[in-house]
């Protein structure tokens, strides 16, 4: 009997996969435990396993093609085994391309290129022009133009009287304008300039978005709609924290970075402010007795948040390497399901980027996020005198929901506390 292949369920958030590469084509003998298809999924880009076998008889979607959870996929069965009344069973009503994308039979995508477009025919000129069109020259003499060449030559800067008319009459008309290149006349106090012709041409590709930018799109939006968010910075004086780093990592097994000295002390800041680690549920709150901190990561298809579970428990070398394995996968699409689920608290970190404050969308159900922006030297006054020193913003979003203002404030008074004397760490 041949068995029917559906679109698993791969994520907590999944609501429809995309088929990224075929790797068995119909007629193919497929054993147990074959990779039948590569699928792009709202987390990362997963294989379909076959528990089955036999032949693939029938695939019911293209490369490239959206397919909702439970969708059919294909069918395996014995070589030759007549399956006309199973497709017929399973046949799905016709999906519109607002629901289900079909990306691999879509058109092309589209480009303007105004530059290349055929010129229209010019306009059929009056034989008499209006009164409104004349526009009279030092020397009384009537010139005779378009209103749309008027136009051009005066956002061009083009004296009407020097341009020759090739229409009807002599009238100046819209290619008249366009051939015409204008030179000012050197004086005594204006140098010899030279108008340029227009060069460049505008153009755009449209492109279908992943499942994972709709999927970023869809919570953020969500997020940003549903939480009453309010945001909260301070500085940090993170001298202690640059001295240090060097002397880290001469006897760390992995080279540590500021993110994971920052994942650390956030990790310990938590455990000291509890009310913070929450969650909005709607009718509940829940407090989390756990600390798993999400690190927000840019890979080329959008933003991915592998997760670094009871982060409080972990020395920072083994918090360096882990996030450094996370970010390896992440860029290398190698994330699975579980390795993006059940943080209870976000970081996001541009410093690197070079961006010196922002504020991040919280990402549900956690009710806070904490943006990390660039440690950069700046003069300071230290002791009444001003000196230079490194300093760093951050800069939490709170779902008011959950969290009221005293309780971030207190977060980040310890947050800032324990970085500006890193040695806290140790009793952490």
């Amino acid at each position: 009997m041949a068995e029917v292949i559906r679109m698993p369920k791969m994520s907590d958030t999944m609501e429809q996969g995309t088929i990224v590469t075929w790797l068995k084509k119909v007629g193919d003998i497929v054993q147990s435990g074959d990779i039948l298809a590569e699928i792009e999924t709202d987390k990362a880009t997963m294989e379909l396993e076959a528990y089955e076998e036999g032949t693939l008889l029938h695939v019911g979607v293209q490369e490239k093609e959206a397919v909702p959870i439970n969708g059919v996929l294909a069918i395996i069965g014995n070589p030759g085994e007549d399956i006309s009344a199973l497709l017929e069973e399973i046949k799905q009503p016709v999906q519109t391309e607002a629901t289900t994308p079909k990306v691999a039979t879509a058109t092309p995508a589209m480009t303007s290129n105004r530059a290349s477009t055929p010129a229209q025919p010019p306009p059929i000129e009056p034989t008499k022009a209006p009164a409104q069109a004349a526009e009279p020259s030092n020397t009384s003499q009537r010139i005779f133009a378009s209103p749309l060449a008027k136009k051009m030559a005066q956002d061009k800067g083009y004296d009407l009287a020097a341009i020759n008319g090739t229409g009807e009459g002599g009238r100046i008309i819209k290619r008249d304008v366009e051939s015409f290149v204008a030179t000012v006349q050197p004086s005594a106090s204006l140098p010899k300039i030279t108008l340029p012709a227009a060069v460049g041409e505008e153009a755009y590709e449209e492109v279908p978005a992943s499942q994972m930018r709709k999927t970023i799109a869809k919570r953020l939006t969500e997020s940003k709609l549903s939480a009453p968010d309010f945001h909260l910075t301070v500085q940090v004086d993170m001298d202690k924290v640059v001295a240090s780093r060097p002397n880290i990592n001469r006897y760390a097994p992995v080279k540590v970075s500021f993110n994971d000295i920052i994942i650390k002390a956030v990790a310990a800041a938590i455990r000291h402010h509890p009310d913070i680690n929450v969650a909005w549920l709607g009718d509940t709150i829940r407090y989390n007795k756990h600390i798993h901190i999400g690190v927000a990561m840019a890979v080329e298809a959008g933003l991915l948040v592998p997760v670094v579970c009871f982060a409080d428990h972990k020395s920072l070398a083994y918090l360096a390497a882990e996030v450094k394995e996370l970010s390896h996968k992440a860029h290398n699409n190698q994330l699975q399901p579980q390795d993006c689920q059940g943080s209870t608290f976000t970081i996001s970190n541009l410093g690197m980027l070079g961006i010196e404050s922002f504020t991040a969308i919280i990402n549900p159900p956690s009710a806070c996020i904490l943006a990390i922006g660039e440690i950069k030297q700046v003069p300071v006054v230290k002791e009444g005198t001003v000196a230079p020193g490194y300093v760093m913003k951050a800069t939490l979003s709170c779902d008011h929901r959950a969290v009221d203002g005293a309780i971030g404030a207190a977060f980040l008074k310890t947050l800032k506390a324990l970085l500006e004397d890193p040695l806290r760490l140790l009793v952490y």
